[in-house]
């Protein structure tokens, strides 16, 4: 278990002024105003990534909620729902050989908001196509629920908020893990059946490890070096809690 804590109430201002992942009311310039809820779905065919070996994938929202999962029976399903027209995301999908890109982008950026906004993501990805899985989060809270999906690989952003990363699944092959944190709170769970090497450095806040036994500089589990697979993390913290939990 490791504590960093100290100086976060000088420095949390200081990082949402460079950030530039909030929503924001000022006195001059144009002005959006959010309006009623627009609701829409959108659906990447398995068949467009047919031939291809990995998948680029980047998710990026900047102020929202974000709700990710596999089951689906396409590469992508996704539904949206948003009431400020220029968050509109931006879904697309590239490649035709062995190499897939596909990003998932809110809509440009707005300076000045007037109102109360929403921006909902629900998105699920296909179980079975191995992924290399980028998520940049915001401002808000989200929640990745990757037990069945085939990870290659994940890097993951956080911004500002809740975030909450399941990684229990069950992997045919070792993949990496890295973890740059934010503030606020963010909740990595990883399995106790598969092996789990972490490393955690901090920032200004904490790193917390549970049900992990320290091995150097490493955090390991029982089944490390017994299980055909492994999981390896770095996380890097940020400000505020990190939570690396076996479960």
């Amino acid at each position: 278990m490791r504590n960093l804590t100290c100086g976060l109430a000088v420095l949390v201002p200081a990082f949402f002024a460079v950030a530039g992942c909030g929503v924001h009311v000022g006195d001059g310039g144009d002005r959006a105003r959010a309006g009623e809820m627009i609701r829409e779905s959108r659906v990447i065919e398995r068949a467009q990534a047919a031939k291809a070996e990995m998948i680029q994938t980047e998710l990026a929202l900047g102020v929202g909620e974000l709700r990710l999962s596999g089951g689906a029976k396409e590469l992508l399903e996704a539904d949206f729902a948003y009431n400020v027209p220029g968050w509109k995301p931006e879904v697309r999908y590239d490649g035709t050989g062995f190499r897939g890109r596909l990003t998932v982008n809110q809509g440009k950026s707005e300076p000045h908001i007037i109102g109360d906004t929403k921006n909902t993501w629900d998105l699920k990805l296909a179980n079975d196509l191995p992924l290399d899985l980028v998520v940049r989060c915001g401002a808000g809270e989200s929640r990745l629920d990757l037990r069945d999906i085939t990870l290659r690989s994940l890097e993951m952003h956080i911004g500002v908020g809740e975030v909450r990363v399941d990684l229990r699944n069950k992997p045919k092959k070792d993949y990496e893990v890295r973890i740059d944190g934010g503030i606020g709170h963010a909740e990595v769970l990883v399995p106790t059946d598969v092996g789990v090497e972490a490393e955690a450095q901090g920032g200004i806040g904490s790193i917390n490890v549970h049900g992990l036994r320290k091995d150097g500089n490493k955090w390991v589990n029982e089944v490390r070096g017994k299980s055909p697979t492994t999981i390896r993390l770095a996380v890097h913290g940020g400000i505020g809690e990190i939570e690396i939990r076996a479960e």
